[in-house]
């Protein structure tokens, strides 16, 4: 497991991002937390879908990039979905 952290001021607890090394949709999500300043905790998962049951239990699916925020409660996955959402959520703080 690997932690990235920013100096986001609002938020009080670090989303925790699912992602796989060198895939793009996961460094889409990196790239717009840090624009945004987000604090976030990276937590690498397997390649292989049938073993990413960690995923799965957080989000309910196995697919990456996924996102859990539990300054929200919301847990989602899709890079668009992910962020448009964080662009709605954290957007305005800067």
């Amino acid at each position: 497991m690997s932690t990235t952290r920013s100096t986001a001021t609002e938020t009080t607890e670090p989303l925790v991002l699912y992602r796989l090394q060198a895939c793009p949709f996961c460094e889409r999500v990196v790239r717009r937390l840090h624009e945004l300043d987000v604090d976030y905790e990276s937590r690498f998962v397997e390649a292989r879908h049938s073993e990413r049951d960690a995923v799965k239990r957080a989000c309910g699916k196995r697919t990456v990039p996924a996102v859990v925020d539990p300054n929200t409660g919301v847990t989602m996955a899709e890079s668009a979905n992910i962020v448009e959402y964080l662009d709605g959520t954290y957007g305005e703080r800067a």
